[in-house]
């Protein structure tokens, strides 16, 4: 992770680079949890569109996503939705 970036830009980069991605959007739904004991971690809404995930199921896709971020679960991200499309269900 780049220190001088914040970590959806961060998170963003990594997409990209990983992934080859078409499509990054990310959005920090952390308030809606205000309150919530996380340790602090940060819940966020991914939607990722990347011609690797042709042909995967959507449990494959989600793994995929959520190896390129293992070191950042539980801190600084507590939760991830996340949404991978191919290029073709666009």
């Amino acid at each position: 992770m780049d220190p001088k970036l914040s970590l959806i830009d961060n998170m963003k980069s990594i997409l990209l680079k990983e992934l080859d991605a078409s499509v990054v959007e990310i959005i920090d739904d952390s308030a809606k949890h205000a309150g919530h004991n996380h340790g602090g971690g940060g819940h966020f809404r991914l939607t990722v569109v990347a011609n690797c995930f042709q042909g995967l199921s959507r449990l494959d896709r989600q793994r995929k996503v959520l190896d390129l971020f293992k070191d950042l679960i539980p801190y600084p991200i507590h939760a991830l939705s996340i949404r991978a499309l191919s290029e073709e269900e666009t």
